[in-house]
């Protein structure tokens, strides 16, 4: 079942550029991975004192053969992809697979923080959608 937001990941080749954004926006880094299996460095940024809430999340290329590569080359920086906390990773995948989402991934992947496991489904139309699905291990049905 989808629990809620988790975070709302933002393209782009220069992280450090869009620091004082989303400084502006109130919202300061709370930490920082790297997705090994997409090729991609993650910064999370919340707003003080409220982790738990759905963080922003910049996705940068953190190597040549990045995911995000294209993203970045067309259509460019900008919004990437929302993601939501589930309790049954390979479940959920599975129901939005037999009601029409695209699986980008065939089984669930390390995510950029400790005990985050990812997987990501497009919805091509009508929205040009990706989508995230994320569980952490300490999560009661993660496997």
């Amino acid at each position: 079942m989808i629990l809620g937001i988790d975070h709302i990941g933002l393209a782009t080749d220069d992280p450090d550029g869009v620091a004082p954004f989303l400084s502006a926006l109130g919202l300061a880094a709370s930490d920082r991975g790297v997705a090994e299996a997409y090729g991609v460095a993650c910064e999370f940024w919340h707003r003080p004192g409220e982790p738990a809430h759905p963080a922003v999340e910049l996705v940068s290329p953190a190597g040549d053969d990045s995911s995000v590569a294209g993203r970045l080359a067309d259509p460019g920086p900008g919004l990437y992809h929302l993601a939501f906390t589930v309790d049954d990773l390979e479940a959920d995948l599975a129901k939005l697979r037999a009601q029409g989402f695209t699986a980008v991934d065939r089984e669930p992947c390390a995510g950029a923080r400790p005990g985050m496991r990812v997987a990501f489904l497009y919805a091509r139309r009508p929205a040009g959608l990706l989508v995230e699905l994320v569980q952490y291990d300490d999560h009661p049905a993660a496997g």
